[in-house]
Protein backbone atom coordinates (compact mmCIF):
# COMPACT_ATOMS: atom_id res chain seq x y z
CA UNK A 1 0.00 0.00 0.00
CA UNK A 2 2.21 3.19 -0.98
CA UNK A 3 1.58 6.41 0.79
CA UNK A 4 0.54 8.74 -1.75
CA UNK A 5 -1.96 11.79 -1.67
CA UNK A 6 -3.47 13.61 0.72
CA UNK A 7 -4.39 12.10 4.01
CA UNK A 8 -7.19 14.51 6.58
CA UNK A 9 -5.70 15.28 10.03
CA UNK A 10 -9.43 14.77 10.93
CA UNK A 11 -10.99 17.43 13.38
CA UNK A 12 -12.76 15.71 15.64
CA UNK A 13 -16.41 16.91 16.04
CA UNK A 14 -18.12 17.99 20.08
CA UNK A 15 -21.30 18.61 20.58
CA UNK A 16 -22.25 21.80 22.19
CA UNK A 17 -21.86 20.03 25.78
CA UNK A 18 -18.01 19.48 24.52
CA UNK A 19 -19.26 15.16 23.98
CA UNK A 20 -18.19 13.24 20.87
CA UNK A 21 -20.58 13.85 17.96
CA UNK A 22 -20.42 10.31 16.40
CA UNK A 23 -23.03 11.13 13.86
CA UNK A 24 -21.02 14.10 12.59
CA UNK A 25 -17.85 12.61 12.52
CA UNK A 26 -19.05 9.53 10.55
CA UNK A 27 -20.62 11.99 8.44
CA UNK A 28 -17.08 13.69 7.46
CA UNK A 29 -15.68 10.44 6.76
CA UNK A 30 -18.00 9.58 4.23
CA UNK A 31 -17.46 13.39 2.78
CA UNK A 32 -13.90 12.46 2.91
CA UNK A 33 -14.49 9.47 0.75
CA UNK A 34 -16.77 10.67 -1.33
CA UNK A 35 -14.56 13.62 -2.71
CA UNK A 36 -11.34 11.26 -3.30
CA UNK A 37 -9.26 11.38 -0.58
CA UNK A 38 -6.24 9.22 -0.20
CA UNK A 39 -6.65 8.13 3.48
CA UNK A 40 -7.62 9.42 7.03
CA UNK A 41 -5.91 10.83 10.08
CA UNK A 42 -7.97 10.36 13.43
CA UNK A 43 -6.96 11.90 16.31
CA UNK A 44 -3.34 13.81 15.23
CA UNK A 45 -3.45 17.37 16.85
CA UNK A 46 -5.90 18.74 15.07
CA UNK A 47 -8.09 15.91 16.25
CA UNK A 48 -7.76 17.26 19.80
CA UNK A 49 -5.97 14.36 21.08
CA UNK A 50 -4.53 16.02 23.77
CA UNK A 51 -7.88 16.69 25.48
CA UNK A 52 -9.62 13.21 24.76
CA UNK A 53 -8.90 10.55 27.15
CA UNK A 54 -7.60 7.05 26.67
CA UNK A 55 -11.33 5.23 25.68
CA UNK A 56 -12.27 8.55 23.78
CA UNK A 57 -9.04 8.32 21.79
CA UNK A 58 -9.53 4.46 20.94
CA UNK A 59 -13.32 5.16 20.59
CA UNK A 60 -12.87 7.67 17.82
CA UNK A 61 -10.34 5.34 16.45
CA UNK A 62 -13.21 2.38 16.24
CA UNK A 63 -15.11 4.79 14.66
CA UNK A 64 -13.45 6.35 11.79
CA UNK A 65 -12.23 2.86 10.74
CA UNK A 66 -15.80 1.36 11.05
CA UNK A 67 -17.26 3.91 9.22
CA UNK A 68 -14.68 3.53 6.68
CA UNK A 69 -14.86 0.07 6.21
CA UNK A 70 -11.51 -0.42 4.26
CA UNK A 71 -12.45 2.19 1.79
CA UNK A 72 -9.18 3.86 2.54
CA UNK A 73 -6.32 3.37 4.90
CA UNK A 74 -6.13 5.33 8.05
CA UNK A 75 -3.11 6.24 9.81
CA UNK A 76 -4.02 6.31 13.15
CA UNK A 77 -2.95 8.96 15.71
CA UNK A 78 -1.46 7.15 18.60
CA UNK A 79 1.47 9.19 19.59
CA UNK A 80 2.79 10.28 23.07
CA UNK A 81 5.57 11.42 25.31
CA UNK A 82 5.36 8.11 27.25
CA UNK A 83 6.40 5.60 25.16
CA UNK A 84 4.98 3.28 27.47
CA UNK A 85 1.58 4.53 26.29
CA UNK A 86 2.25 5.27 22.74
CA UNK A 87 3.08 1.25 22.32
CA UNK A 88 -0.57 0.78 24.62
CA UNK A 89 -2.25 3.03 22.04
CA UNK A 90 -0.73 1.59 19.05
CA UNK A 91 -1.73 -2.19 19.71
CA UNK A 92 -5.02 -0.66 20.37
CA UNK A 93 -5.21 0.85 16.70
CA UNK A 94 -3.48 -2.07 15.57
CA UNK A 95 -6.39 -4.71 16.69
CA UNK A 96 -8.82 -1.85 15.56
CA UNK A 97 -7.59 -2.73 11.94
CA UNK A 98 -5.74 0.72 11.36
CA UNK A 99 -3.38 0.36 8.52
CA UNK A 100 -0.53 2.59 10.17
CA UNK A 101 0.58 4.64 13.13
CA UNK A 102 1.30 8.29 13.32
CA UNK A 103 4.42 8.53 16.13
CA UNK A 104 4.77 12.59 17.08
CA UNK A 105 8.01 13.16 18.39
CA UNK A 106 8.10 13.39 22.17
CA UNK A 107 6.78 16.57 23.54
CA UNK A 108 7.64 18.41 26.17
CA UNK A 109 10.12 16.08 27.82
CA UNK A 110 12.65 16.44 24.99
CA UNK A 111 14.28 13.95 24.48
CA UNK A 112 17.99 13.73 23.05
CA UNK A 113 18.25 12.23 19.57
CA UNK A 114 19.00 9.03 21.01
CA UNK A 115 16.10 9.41 23.01
CA UNK A 116 13.77 9.48 19.88
CA UNK A 117 15.68 7.01 18.14
CA UNK A 118 14.89 4.77 20.78
CA UNK A 119 11.82 5.46 21.39
CA UNK A 120 10.48 5.39 17.71
CA UNK A 121 12.73 1.76 17.67
CA UNK A 122 10.98 0.47 20.90
CA UNK A 123 7.30 1.38 19.49
CA UNK A 124 8.13 -0.05 15.87
CA UNK A 125 9.27 -3.45 17.59
CA UNK A 126 6.74 -3.78 20.05
CA UNK A 127 3.68 -2.53 18.54
CA UNK A 128 4.28 -3.83 14.61
CA UNK A 129 2.09 -1.00 12.80
CA UNK A 130 3.93 0.70 9.89
CA UNK A 131 4.75 4.15 11.62
CA UNK A 132 4.75 7.62 10.05
CA UNK A 133 7.03 9.49 12.10
CA UNK A 134 5.99 12.89 12.90
CA UNK A 135 8.74 15.74 13.29
CA UNK A 136 7.07 19.10 14.51
CA UNK A 137 9.57 21.09 16.64
CA UNK A 138 7.15 24.32 16.88
CA UNK A 139 4.75 21.62 19.14
CA UNK A 140 7.57 19.18 20.58
CA UNK A 141 10.09 21.63 21.17
CA UNK A 142 12.87 19.97 19.39
CA UNK A 143 13.41 18.69 15.83
CA UNK A 144 14.18 15.32 14.96
CA UNK A 145 17.23 15.65 12.81
CA UNK A 146 18.04 13.97 9.56
CA UNK A 147 20.72 11.46 10.93
CA UNK A 148 18.17 10.17 13.77
CA UNK A 149 15.31 9.67 11.20
CA UNK A 150 18.13 7.95 8.41
CA UNK A 151 18.70 5.71 11.22
CA UNK A 152 15.26 5.20 11.83
CA UNK A 153 14.08 4.89 8.17
CA UNK A 154 16.13 1.53 8.54
CA UNK A 155 13.63 -0.10 10.39
CA UNK A 156 10.95 -2.27 8.03
CA UNK A 157 8.21 -0.60 10.30
CA UNK A 158 8.94 3.06 9.77
CA UNK A 159 7.87 3.53 6.39
CA UNK A 160 7.27 7.56 6.52
CA UNK A 161 8.02 11.14 7.88
CA UNK A 162 4.95 13.45 8.38
CA UNK A 163 7.79 16.58 7.66
CA UNK A 164 6.47 19.66 9.59
CA UNK A 165 9.74 21.53 10.67
CA UNK A 166 9.37 24.18 7.90
CA UNK A 167 13.18 23.79 6.68
CA UNK A 168 13.21 22.92 3.14
CA UNK A 169 16.34 22.32 3.39
CA UNK A 170 16.27 19.79 5.86
CA UNK A 171 13.47 17.77 3.57
CA UNK A 172 15.84 18.17 0.52
CA UNK A 173 18.95 16.63 2.52
CA UNK A 174 16.75 13.84 3.63
CA UNK A 175 15.17 13.34 0.59
CA UNK A 176 18.95 12.85 -1.08
CA UNK A 177 20.03 10.21 1.17
CA UNK A 178 16.87 8.48 2.11
CA UNK A 179 16.00 4.43 1.65
CA UNK A 180 14.10 4.60 -1.90
CA UNK A 181 11.15 3.00 0.00
CA UNK A 182 10.72 5.61 2.66
CA UNK A 183 8.62 8.21 2.45
CA UNK A 184 8.11 11.95 3.02
CA UNK A 185 4.65 13.59 3.30
CA UNK A 186 4.58 17.02 4.09
CA UNK A 187 2.92 17.82 7.45
CA UNK A 188 1.76 21.92 6.70
CA UNK A 189 -0.82 22.18 4.03
CA UNK A 190 1.27 26.26 3.24
CA UNK A 191 4.51 24.38 2.14
CA UNK A 192 2.70 21.27 0.35
CA UNK A 193 3.43 22.29 -3.11
CA UNK A 194 7.37 23.11 -2.63
CA UNK A 195 8.08 19.70 -0.64
CA UNK A 196 6.31 18.10 -3.28
CA UNK A 197 8.79 19.45 -5.89
CA UNK A 198 11.30 18.41 -3.43
CA UNK A 199 10.02 15.03 -3.37
CA UNK A 200 6.96 13.88 -1.38
CA UNK A 201 4.07 12.00 -2.20
CA UNK A 202 1.65 13.61 -0.41
CA UNK A 203 0.44 16.10 2.66
CA UNK A 204 -1.35 15.34 5.60
CA UNK A 205 -3.66 18.17 5.92
CA UNK A 206 -5.53 20.22 8.02
CA UNK A 207 -7.82 22.29 5.01
CA UNK A 208 -8.62 19.08 3.05
CA UNK A 209 -11.24 18.97 6.46
CA UNK A 210 -13.37 21.20 3.86
CA UNK A 211 -11.68 20.65 0.53
CA UNK A 212 -10.30 17.81 -0.08
CA UNK A 213 -11.26 17.30 -3.61
CA UNK A 214 -9.10 20.46 -4.14
CA UNK A 215 -6.13 19.43 -1.92
CA UNK A 216 -6.22 15.75 -3.94
CA UNK A 217 -6.04 17.82 -7.54
CA UNK A 218 -3.09 20.27 -5.72
CA UNK A 219 -1.28 17.00 -4.93
CA UNK A 220 -2.44 14.86 -7.99
CA UNK A 221 -1.05 16.99 -10.31
CA UNK A 222 1.90 17.62 -8.74
CA UNK A 223 3.06 14.29 -8.54
CA UNK A 224 1.94 13.73 -12.34
CA UNK A 225 4.59 16.38 -13.06
CA UNK A 226 2.26 19.56 -14.16
CA UNK A 227 3.26 21.98 -11.48
CA UNK A 228 1.42 24.12 -13.70
CA UNK A 229 -1.82 23.58 -12.53
CA UNK A 230 -0.02 22.42 -9.09
CA UNK A 231 1.25 26.04 -8.54
CA UNK A 232 -2.05 27.66 -9.96
CA UNK A 233 -4.17 25.64 -7.26
CA UNK A 234 -1.64 25.78 -4.54
CA UNK A 235 -2.13 29.77 -4.71
CA UNK A 236 -5.74 30.23 -4.97
CA UNK A 237 -6.05 28.00 -1.97
CA UNK A 238 -3.33 30.03 -0.35
CA UNK A 239 -4.64 32.53 1.22
CA UNK A 240 -7.39 29.49 2.80
CA UNK A 241 -4.50 27.77 4.13
CA UNK A 242 -2.49 30.72 6.07
CA UNK A 243 -6.24 31.53 7.65
CA UNK A 244 -6.04 28.10 9.08
CA UNK A 245 -3.26 29.99 11.72
CA UNK A 246 -4.68 32.81 12.61
CA UNK A 247 -5.26 31.04 15.90
CA UNK A 248 -4.13 27.77 17.20
CA UNK A 249 -5.05 24.49 15.31
CA UNK A 250 -8.05 23.02 14.90
CA UNK A 251 -9.83 26.40 15.88
CA UNK A 252 -10.12 27.90 12.67
CA UNK A 253 -10.37 24.70 11.09
CA UNK A 254 -13.96 23.42 13.28
CA UNK A 255 -14.93 26.95 12.29
CA UNK A 256 -14.67 26.86 9.20
CA UNK A 257 -16.30 23.48 9.32
CA UNK A 258 -19.48 24.86 11.41
CA UNK A 259 -19.71 27.54 8.94
CA UNK A 260 -19.99 24.64 6.35
CA UNK A 261 -22.44 22.87 8.80
CA UNK A 262 -20.80 20.05 9.29
CA UNK A 263 -20.71 20.36 13.50
CA UNK A 264 -20.39 22.25 15.93
CA UNK A 265 -18.06 25.15 16.75
CA UNK A 266 -17.24 23.04 20.31
CA UNK A 267 -13.91 23.04 21.47
CA UNK A 268 -12.70 21.32 25.44
CA UNK A 269 -10.25 23.90 26.95
CA UNK A 270 -7.41 24.91 26.51
CA UNK A 271 -8.97 25.83 23.22
CA UNK A 272 -11.54 28.29 22.88
CA UNK A 273 -13.34 29.73 20.38
CA UNK A 274 -11.35 32.42 18.16
CA UNK A 275 -11.79 36.22 18.60
CA UNK A 276 -14.60 38.33 17.00
CA UNK A 277 -12.31 40.20 14.80
CA UNK A 278 -10.25 36.71 13.75
CA UNK A 279 -14.00 35.00 12.81
CA UNK A 280 -15.11 37.97 10.52
CA UNK A 281 -11.16 37.78 8.79
CA UNK A 282 -11.51 33.98 8.63
CA UNK A 283 -15.08 33.83 6.89
CA UNK A 284 -13.77 36.77 4.37
CA UNK A 285 -11.32 34.66 3.34
CA UNK A 286 -13.10 31.64 2.98
CA UNK A 287 -15.77 33.57 0.89
CA UNK A 288 -13.24 35.15 -1.18
CA UNK A 289 -11.82 31.69 -1.85
CA UNK A 290 -15.60 30.57 -2.91
CA UNK A 291 -15.77 27.79 0.03
CA UNK A 292 -18.95 29.40 1.42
Amino acid sequence: MKLEGVFTALVTPFKKDETLDEEALRNLVDFQIENGISGLVPVGTTGESPTLDHSEHDKVIELVIEQTNGRVPIIAGTGSNSTKEAIRLTKHAKEAGADYSLQVAPYYNKPTQEGFYKHFMEVAEKADLPIVVYNIPGRSGKNIENSTMLKLAQHPNIVAVKEASGSIPQVMELYLNKPEEFTILSGDDNLGLPLLSCGAKGIISVASNIIPAKMEELVRSANAGNFEKARELHYQLLPFFKSLFIETNPIPIKYGCALKGMMAESYRLPLCEMSSDNKKAFKEIMEKSGLL
